[in-house]
């Protein structure tokens, strides 16, 4: 059993469980970041309302990997916007600028793997970011 093995617990959640951050109409529940990757990636879910638009665009110096879990997300890589159903997965290197919104009249949910982490630690801030300034409608 190796040091790490010994430090890291698994970690095992059931849909909808992990650290909620509500947004209104985005909300975002972290399923594994800080602690449980040692600091080397985060895990986790996005979820937008029905034609909401998301974070805006932007650039960081991490990779971004989004895999659609439902409905519709769009996501801009660079200037071009892709529209990714279930199923669907988008890689953004770390520099490229970027976006994800729902255009969609359904729930769309987009899973998110930033690397390295941790994510986490920014969420306070984001959250009441986007609780002061609430996401408009998506384009189509």
């Amino acid at each position: 059993m190796t040091s790490e093995t010994q430090v890291r617990k698994p970690v095992v959640l059931a849909p909808g469980e992990g650290r909620a951050y509500p947004m209104g109409r985005i909300s975002a529940v972290f399923k594994a970041d800080g602690d449980e990757t040692q600091s080397r990636y985060s895990v986790s879910e996005w979820w937008l309302e029905p034609r909401t638009q998301g974070p805006g665009p932007h650039s960081h110096p991490e990779d971004d990997l989004f895999y659609v879990i439902e409905g519709t997300m769009s996501v801009r890589v660079g200037e071009e916007w892709v529209h990714g159903t279930k199923g669907a997965f988008v890689l953004v290197p770390g520099g490229v600028t970027h976006d994800f919104e729902n255009r969609g009249n359904v729930r769309a949910g987009i899973l998110n793997f930033s690397a390295p982490g941790p994510f986490e630690p920014m969420m306070p801030g984001i959250a009441e970011w986007f609780l002061a300034n609430p996401p408009k409608d998506a384009g189509t």
